[in-house]
């Protein structure tokens, strides 16, 4: 298969961590006779110091025309400690997923048997964990109409969500439990807020369509603590653009490091592949930046075109780095491996899996999710 790529680096570590995965893919065109293509653009808080804009129109072309979108990480202190920004990183992110129109967002939170001590909390409550968050990514309070007051003392954002909008997310949710563990848990916030009220309106009425899937509901305040207490509860988490974000973030500490997740946005037409961690620029050229996320985003790329056995392979050397405990220092404090040698030690050990390869009985596969 050849796949042409987008290559969207970004601010901070994103094109150390990005550089990772390229070296991965390399590895996988040679073991399994496949070709990428690759064309960078610029995104973020490069992009603006450059063109003025965080998302110039060559670089939304390029994502356009490719197969898919390989994204590194995005924002600066310099543009988070001014509020009277005009113009600041976010928006480039936030215009890409429109224009692209990627309306879900899929972050698998799995916890590796072999990392399981790196978690803060109790390895009882972590260890069985194995849990997809499906965030609408196009609509909600991100989206909305915004407004500040003449006098600057006042603020609005509004929230908006459309029947359709919750509807298709919803339906590729449940699809997605129904590989699973047969769960899907709506996070909203029904006892405040209209837009949840919909939310659990819609999503209620699809479940009847999947009387296989169990539904439940929690508010997003006790959602948070739950997923603390007791992660391996949930199976696929359901929910909107701005619950979600918060999450999954959530999800980093449960797994270990937030340099662990990765993540696929999805639309009908479009895709992209990023880790969730920022652009931690106090990192950028210290060789320290853990690329596993955006090694896991480029495995979760592959899976996308349906090249399962290759995204394997790449899930299994990542393990491998794991019990041989060649990861980067937020993994483990005493490690002397940057992140060019644990990128190189993925790429390396890069190879068909013959049915057999087990590493600690480690589970390979990310974890099965519907990407369209």
């Amino acid at each position: 298969m050849h796949l042409n790529i987008a290559v969207l680096e970004g601010d901070g570590i994103g094109p150390e961590v990005v550089a990772q995965s390229i070296k991965c893919l390399r590895s996988v065109e040679e073991t399994f006779g496949h070709s990428f293509t690759f064309k960078s653009g610029l995104i973020g808080a490069t992009a603006i110091k450059k063109t003025g804009t965080p998302l110039p129109k060559e670089t939304l072309k390029i994502c356009k025309e490719t197969d898919a979108t390989l994204f590194g990480a995005l924002g600066l202190p310099e543009f988070d400690e001014n509020p009277k920004a005009k113009v600041w990183p976010e928006q480039g992110l936030l215009k890409l997923r429109k224009e692209l129109g990627l309306f879900a967002n899929i972050r698998p939170v799995k916890v590796f048997p072999s990392l399981v001590k790196q978690s803060p909390l109790p390895k009882k409550s972590v260890k069985d964990t194995d849990l997809v968050i499906f965030r609408e990514l196009s609509g909600g309070i991100y989206y909305g109409d915004k407004a500040v007051g003449n006098d600057q003392t006042s603020a609005t954002d509004t929230c908006t969500y459309t029947e359709a909008e919750i509807s298709r997310i919803a339906h590729l949710a449940f699809k997605s439990a129904r590989s699973r563990k047969k769960k899907v848990t709506l996070v909203d916030k029904a006892n405040v807020l209209e837009t949840s009220r919909l939310w659990r309106r819609v999503v209620h009425s699809i479940s009847e369509s999947y009387p296989d899937v169990t539904l439940d509901c929690l508010f997003i305040d006790n959602a948070a603590v739950q997923m603390i207490l007791n992660p391996s509860q949930f199976d696929v988490i359901l929910t909107d653009n701005m619950f979600g974000d918060i999450l999954s973030d959530q999800g980093s500490v449960i797994a270990g490091s937030i340099g662990l997740l990765p993540s696929a946005s999805v639309g009908l037409e479009h895709a992209m592949f990023e880790p969730i961690h920022g652009s931690y620029p106090d990192a950028k050229g210290k060789n320290i930046a853990n690329p596993v996320a955006s090694i896991l985003s480029m495995a979760m790329l592959l899976q996308h075109f349906k090249m399962d056995e290759e995204s394997d392979a790449v899930v299994a050397a990542v393990l491998k780095s794991f019990s041989k405990k060649i990861v980067t220092p937020d993994i483990m404090g005493s490690s002397k491996y940057g992140t060019n040698y644990v990128g190189d030690f993925i790429a390396d050990n890069i190879m068909e899996l013959d049915g057999t390869f087990t590493i600690n009985d480690e589970n390979i596969g990310l974890g099965k999710s519907t990407i369209i």
